[in-house]
């Protein structure tokens, strides 16, 4: 496995300056993000696509300091029924992903509105009152299979052979069952981004999860989540507080280790490799309570102590 970060860890710093951060913590390479729900300040999308000479000095950042680009990252809702942008920020990136030879996009399912006169996006996570169920319907045979099914397309015809949708809440697809049905209606281009912090509040195992999907999974974020046992004891995990308020809510992401002990992430790892995984880990950090240059160096040094990074060896001798 190789290890690395998401841009917006460091959104607070120039793209050069991050990219050293990256150098000097001794990662491998950085995933970058280009739109959605990030203001993508390290790679302006508009500007990269078709831009030769864009593309090679951004690349020639990375090249100079030995990084890689990990992936493109069109992390947002790109099914909104009312902003149109976040679908157009996805198939950019994509056409952008081809341009630079770059294999794997990361992005979301995308979540519709309820039916074809409403406004607003709604996630479904019951199967009562009735009405869910027309929800469903609607959302995945008028909206996610259709769109997906051009998506795929797209990657197609410009040499993305990876798509990673990460399993996150108010998404159609947020957990095993939900990708491994759309994977199923599109083709195989469709994989996940396992990102074990939204398996954990949502009351998943991320560790059973990550056997279960096996070959599907096609990248990880390492993301940590607390969950707080006396707010949750009345509140349930299904929260809804502010982000910025950890002490009233029953579950916050937080630095690796902080939620979860480093015997947790080397089962996570062992547990990836065993099914198949052998790809990158890519710290996304999202603690409102640690300096976020601190949070990444903490998390980069947790996961360098239990990573697999050398190719097995072993063979039983023949005696």
């Amino acid at each position: 496995m190789k290890l690395g970060f998401v841009s917006d860890s460091l959104s607070n710093l120039p793209f050069e300056t991050m990219l050293d951060h990256a150098k000097r913590m001794g990662v491998s390479g950085v995933e970058v993000n280009t739109c959605g729900w990030s203001t993508a300040p390290h790679f302006r999308l508009s500007s990269m696509l078709g831009n030769k000479e864009g593309q090679k000095r951004f690349v020639g950042a990375f090249e100079e300091r030995g990084l890689e680009i990990i992936c493109l990252n069109a992390n947002g809702n790109p099914l909104h029924p009312t902003d149109p942008a976040q679908r157009e920020g996805l198939r950019d990136t994509i056409r952008v992903a081809g341009e630079l030879g770059i294999r794997t996009v990361c992005t979301m399912s995308g979540l519709p509105a309820g039916n074809a006169t409403d406004t607003i996006p709604n996630w479904i996570v019951s199967s009562w009152p009735p009405e869910t169920q027309t929800i469903l319907k609607y959302q995945w045979e008028e909206k996610l299979i259709p769109f997906w099914t051009e998506i795929v397309a797209l990657a197609n015809a410009n040499g993305v052979e990876r798509i990673a949708l990460e399993l996150h809440g108010n998404q159609c697809v947020y957990n095993v069952p939900s990708l491994l049905k759309l994977r199923q209606a599109v083709g195989p281009i469709i994989g996940t981004n396992l990102d074990p912090s939204h398996l954990f509040w949502m009351g998943a195992d991320p560790l059973v999860a990550a056997q279960a999907l096996g070959e599907a999974v096609y990248h990880v974020h390492a993301k940590d989540t607390m969950l707080n046992a006396p707010v949750q004891a009345t509140t349930s995990l299904l929260e809804n507080g502010s982000l910025m308020d950890l002490p009233a809510r029953s579950w916050s992401y937080i630095t690796l280790g902080f939620g979860h002990g480093e015997e947790w992430w080397r089962q996570f790892c062992y547990r990836l490799k065993m099914a198949g995984y052998d790809g990158w880990l890519s710290i996304e950090h999202e603690d409102v309570l640690l300096n976020s240059l601190e949070g990444l160096e903490k998390s980069v040094a947790l996961l360098q102590g239990v990573m697999p990074s050398a190719p097995a060896d072993y063979k039983p001798q023949a005696i």
